[in-house]
């Protein structure tokens, strides 16, 4: 691969990784400037695209120079993943995306109660995802990773296209309906996901990626219901918890993306799910990062269940103390860094604190 010399060392670590199987150290996602090289400041958005609608040549170009100017070390790697806002599968069943500075969101629709989702080929927003991922795809042969967009949870979708008041109410008021309508976005989902990873297959790019900047050779996917944190247990296990099966069971590879303390409550149901291969843990803003001994109960209490863990943005300074904490097999930190030798150091020092491997 152009930016990622190390490439072939890299897919080896992963696919030790998600056999839950160690080779030298845990998986550690260290980005930082090349040598002799300073990132510009904003050199690459992930909202470069959102943003560049109608000029894909010139997105790929600003991150082709990104890639360039970047250290991509231990299993980090070039991915460029389509960005098109979390739960683009609601503008694919009639909601329309509102394109921020920071963010896209969804559109509420006004004829939810009479709504017919189904997988529309013609659908503007459908055509518009595989013709951009085709591009970014063909264009990224040799040198980069593609990732499938972030087509979003089920009961997210939901809430996009329903409102998220509104769909609380439902949850009791309509309960059948909601179910009716999961399965339906589950069905597109799926759909939507295999077309597009044919779509990045066609270019002989082998693997897949998403959102997460993870790699799999056989099919993989991020999935959430960001929705849960403002459910019961109870409720995610009728409203959630069956659309989320059907998704893990569609993959190889699926990790779960656990948002917040909110969402803690629902943990021991999804560990207890036998497709599921693994939980990314993204805490709150604030002191208690993934490197905080806040979590190391929660991370040793995955690891009970052979699940993987997922932990990034960790300063590069909490990971000896995590590492001395826990098991390094099945665990993916991702950290950056100032240079490049200080992220090559960094690996060296992992393989030391590999206890429990």
């Amino acid at each position: 691969m152009l930016y990622k010399e190390d490439w072939q060392s890299a897919q080896e670590h992963f696919n030790a990784w998600w056999n839950n199987e160690i080779i030298d150290r845990c998986l550690i996602q260290a980005f930082a400037p090349k040598k002799n090289t300073k990132i510009e400041p904003n050199a690459w958005s992930v909202w470069a695209l959102a943003h560049n609608r109608d000029n894909f040549e010139f997105v790929v170009n600003e991150f082709e120079k990104y890639c360039r100017q970047t250290f991509f070390g231990g299993e980090a790697f070039p991915c460029f993943w389509i960005n098109l806002g979390p739960g683009t599968v609601a503008s694919y069943i009639g909601s329309n995306p509102v394109f921020r500075e920071d963010t896209v969101w969804f559109e509420q629709v006004s004829n939810f109660e009479n709504m017919d989702i189904s997988f529309d080929e013609n659908n503007k927003w459908w055509k518009f995802s595989k013709d951009v991922t085709s591009f970014v795809a063909e264009k990224g042969k040799d040198k980069y990773i593609t990732g499938i967009t972030d087509l979003g949870g089920i009961t997210d979708v939901l809430a996009s296209l329903r409102g998220t008041e509104t769909l609380l109410f439902d949850l009791t008021e309509n309960p059948q309906r909601i179910k009716q309508y999961s399965e339906k976005i589950t069905d597109v989902w799926i759909k939507s996901y295999s077309e597009l990873d044919k779509a990045i297959k066609k270019t002989g790019m082998k693997g897949t990626s998403g959102w997460m900047g993870i790699w799999s050779e056989k099919r993989y996917a991020p999935l959430q219901c960001d929705f849960s944190a403002m459910i019961s247990p109870n409720m995610f296990r009728e409203f959630a918890l069956p659309y989320l099966d059907r998704l893990f069971a569609s993959m190889e590879h699926p990790i779960y993306h656990l948002d917040g303390p909110g969402e803690i409550c629902h943990l021991d149901m999804l560990l207890d799910c036998p497709n599921l291969k693994g939980i990314q843990w993204v805490p709150s803003p604030g002191p208690d990062n993934t490197g905080s001994p806040k979590w190391f109960e929660m991370y040793k209490k995955i690891q009970s269940k052979n699940k993987l863990l997922v932990l990034q943005g960790m300063p590069a300074n909490k990971i000896e103390g995590l590492l001395k904490e826990i098991s390094s097999k099945g665990v993916l930190i991702t950290t950056a860094l100032d240079s490049e030798d200080e992220a090559k150091d960094l690996l060296k020092k992992a393989e030391k604190w590999a206890v429990g491997a």
